[in-house]
C-alpha cells in the first residue's frame, strides 16, 4: 500500500473528526448538552451514534484476524455482538432512559438510595471503559505501523490526543455528530473494497477457502465451555458497556430509547456481514499472518495483495481511513462515559471546566496501559471487557429494573463477587500467569459462564438477608421504570 496515500487518509479522518467534533461545540451550552445532550437525540441519528462507537477496532479489525486463524468458530463474536441489543431492547433500554440519570452510577444512587453503592460503581464503569479503552489505542498504534512505518506507539497517542480534543470540546453534542460520521464511514470502508475483493476472486476462478489449517482455541481448550463463556459475555455485556449505555440517557423518552435499539439492530447487522468476507480471502492471499502475530492486519493489507496498482492503493487508504474512525469513535465513546463519572464522582465540581479536565484524565490511564502492556488480538482483549461487564453491571440493571427486593448490600455484594471476579480472571489471564491449556486457564480466560451466575446470586441472596434495606423509594423509582412518560410527567424530568 502508498505510504502517501496511506497517510492522507489518515490525516482526512482526522482533520474530519475535529471540524464535525467542532460543529458540536457551536451548540454546546449547557451541563446538560455535554453530559446527554439534552436528551434530544432522536432515534435514527442516536442509533447510528451507538453502532459508530459500538463498532470498535474488535469489529473492523479483530473478528476477520480472529476468522483467519481460527476459522468459523469465530463467528460467535458478531452474532454475540449483535444479539446483545436483543437483550438488551427487552431488558433494559426503556426503563433506563425513563430513570433520568445521566450516568450508571446516578442510576444507581437513584435506585437504590447509596452512596456507596453509588461510589463502587463509578470505580466498575472507570475500570471497565479503561480496560475497554487500551485496545483500541493499542490498535491504532499497529495500523499506523503498518501502513506508514511510523513507530508502533505513535498511533495510541495520536488516537487518544485527537478524541480528547473532540470530548473536551463539546461533550456528547459534539461526539454525537462524530460517531455518527465515522458508523458511515466504517461501513463504506468495509463494503467498498469487499465488493471489488470479491469481484477479484470471482475473476481469480474462485479459489475454495478451507479452514483445514487454524490455530484451535475453542476446539482443544475445552471448546463448550469457551464458546458459552463467549456467548454469554457479549449477551449480556451490551447491557452495561458504559459508553453504550450512556448513550440511552440522550433520548427524548423511553419509547424512542427502543426504537434507536431496534435501529442499532439492523445498522449492526449489516456491519457484521463484512469482517468474515475479509477472514475468509485472508486464508487465501495472506496466509503467513496465520503464524505471524499480525492477522489483526489482515483487512488493512488485502486490497494490495488482491487488486495491487493504484486501484488496491486507494482502497487501502479508504479501510485505513476507516480504520482510524473506528479507533477514535470508540475511544470517543468510552472517554466521555469515564469522563462523566470522574467529574461527578472525583471532581469537586461538575461544572464544563471541570468536564473537560476529567476528560484528560480519563485518557491518560489508557493511555500508559496502551504503551506499556504487551499487545493482545484486540477481540480477544474486548471480549475480556465484555466478561466484566456482564458480571457486574447485568446483574445490577436488570434486578435494579425489575425486582423491587433489590437492597444495597446486596447490590455490593453483587457487584464485588460477580465483577470483582470477573476483573481479577482477566488481569490474571493478561499477565499470562496461567496459561493454556487447562481448566484454570479457561476459567480465568472466559470467566462469564461463572461469574455472571456469582454476580446475581449474591445479589439476590444478600438482598433475601437484608429486607429492612429496601429503600422507601423504590415504588415510585419502579413506577417511573416501567409507566410511559406521559403518565408520570413532571416526576422525573
Amino acid at each position: 500500500m502508498s505510504r502517501t496515500y496511506a497517510v492522507t487518509a489518515v490525516a482526512v479522518v482526522f482533520l474530519a473528526t475535529v471540524l464535525v467534533g467542532g460543529f458540536g461545540l457551536r451548540i454546546s451550552r449547557t451541563t446538560s448538552d455535554f453530559y446527554v445532550a439534552s436528551r434530544t437525540v432522536r432515534p435514527r441519528l442516536n442509533a447510528a451514534a451507538i453502532s459508530g462507537e459500538y463498532l470498535s477496532a474488535a469489529s473492523f479489525l479483530g473478528i476477520a484476524g480472529l476468522v483467519l486463524v481460527h476459522g468459523p468458530d469465530m463467528l460467535w463474536y458478531p452474532v454475540g455482538y449483535t444479539a446483545g441489543y436483543l437483550v438488551l431492547l427487552v431488558f433494559v433500554a426503556a426503563p433506563l432512559r425513563r430513570s433520568g440519570a445521566y450516568t450508571l452510577p446516578d442510576f444507581a444512587e437513584g435506585r437504590l438510595e447509596s452512596r456507596q453503592v453509588r461510589r463502587l460503581v463509578s470505580v466498575f464503569v472507570v475500570a471497565a471503559g479503561w480496560l475497554y479503552l487500551v485496545p483500541q489505542l493499542q490498535g491504532a498504534g499497529l495500523t499506523l505501523k503498518i501502513l506508514t512505518g511510523a513507530p508502533g506507539r505513535l498511533g495510541d497517542v495520536l488516537v487518544a490526543s485527537v478524541v480528547v480534543i473532540a470530548v473536551a470540546a463539546g461533550g456528547m453534542r459534539s461526539i454525537t455528530f462524530v460517531q455518527v460520521f465515522q458508523y458511515w464511514l466504517k461501513l463504506t470502508a468495509l463494503l467498498v473494497p469487499a465488493i471489488f475483493l470479491v469481484l477479484a476472486w470471482r475473476g481469480d476462478g474462485r479459489p475454495r477457502v478451507t479452514f483445514d489449517e487454524q490455530l484451535s482455541v475453542f476446539r482443544a481448550d475445552h471448546p463448550l465451555y469457551a464458546t458459552y463463556g463467549l456467548i454469554v459475555a457479549t449477551f449480556l455485556g451490551t447491557m452495561g458497556l458504559p459508553h453504550v449505555v450512556v448513550r440511552f440517557y440522550t433520548s427524548p423518552n423511553g419509547r424512542d430509547a427502543r426504537r434507536t435499539t431496534v435501529a442499532v439492530l439492523a445498522l449492526i447487522g449489516v456491519f457484521y456481514l463484512l469482517p468474515p468476507v475479509y477472514g475468509a480471502l485472508g486464508r487465501l492471499y495472506a496466509p503467513e499472518l496465520i503464524h505471524g502475530g499480525d492477522a489483526d492486519a489482515a483487512v488493512l493489507l488485502l486490497p494490495g495483495r488482491v487488486i495491487g496498482g493504484l486501484g488496491g492503493d486507494l482502497l487501502g487508504a479508504l479501510i485505513a481511513g476507516g480504520a482510524f474512525a473506528a479507533f477514535l469513535s470508540t475511544a470517543s465513546g468510552l472517554t466521555m462515559a469515564v469522563a462523566g463519572v470522574i467529574t461527578q464522582d472525583v471532581l469537586p465540581s461538575r461544572g464544563v471546566r471541570h468536564f473537560r479536565l476529567a476528560t484528560v484524565l480519563a485518557m491518560c490511564v489508557p493511555l500508559a496501559g496502551s504503551l506499556m502492556v504487551s499487545r493482545v488480538p484486540v477481540a480477544d482483549s474486548v471480549g475480556m471487557a465484555f466478561a466484566v461487564s456482564a458480571s457486574s453491571f447485568c446483574p445490577l440493571l436488570v434486578l435494579g429494573i425489575w425486582w423491587r427486593r433489590l437492597t444495597p448490600p446486596g447490590a455490593v455484594a453483587g457487584l464485588l463477587l460477580g465483577g470483582g471476579s470477573a476483573f481479577l480472571s482477566v488481569a490474571i489471564t493478561v499477565s499470562g500467569a496461567v496459561r493454556p491449556p487447562g481448566w484454570p486457564h479457561a476459567l480465568l480466560a472466559w470467566p462469564a459462564v461463572w461469574s455472571v451466575p456469582v454476580g446475581f446470586l449474591a445479589m439476590v441472596l444478600v438482598s433475601l438477608a437484608t429486607p429492612g434495606r429496601i429503600p422507601s423509594g423504590t415504588n415510585a423509582a419502579m413506577t417511573r421504570f416501567h409507566l410511559p412518560e406521559t403518565l408520570t410527567a413532571g416526576r422525573h424530568r
